[in-house]
């Protein structure tokens, strides 16, 4: 959706308390201090935010987050495997220069030919 990148995926529930994995695409270690929410996509190309209470960093690709009205392990479960999405001015905030989904909006060229704009990365 234009205006937001994704970040990466909720990925687990960890502990009993509502906090989430979340494995993300940055590119380089970050615990989103000063962000104030995070956007899920609960319907195609409709986000809602959710709100951060607490970010503690886990490895280079994975910060467990708390969000505002996660309090239990069951409510936690319904966000698991959802992507997260961040606006633009934040994702360029937090994100690594040299990350793979920073060539997103860059058109590609092929001997004066544009063959197209980068919409997606796929990393594996």
């Amino acid at each position: 959706m234009a205006g937001y990148l994704s970040i990466g995926k909720i990925v687990a529930v960890h502990g009993l308390k509502g906090e989430v994995l979340l494995k993300h695409e940055l590119g380089k270690k970050t615990s989103l201090k000063g962000l104030q929410a995070v956007f899920i996509e609960d319907k195609k190309k409709s986000f809602i935010p959710w709100f951060i209470e607490s970010a503690v960093i886990k490895s280079d690709e994975e910060i467990y987050l708390k969000l505002e009205g996660l309090d239990t392990r069951e409510a936690a479960a319904i966000l698991s495997q959802k992507k997260i999405w961040l606006p633009e001015s934040d994702y360029k905030k937090f994100a690594s220069k040299n990350t793979a989904a920073s060539l997103l909006g860059y058109s590609i060229v092929d001997n004066g030919q544009a063959l197209g704009e980068i919409l997606e990365v796929i990393e594996q």
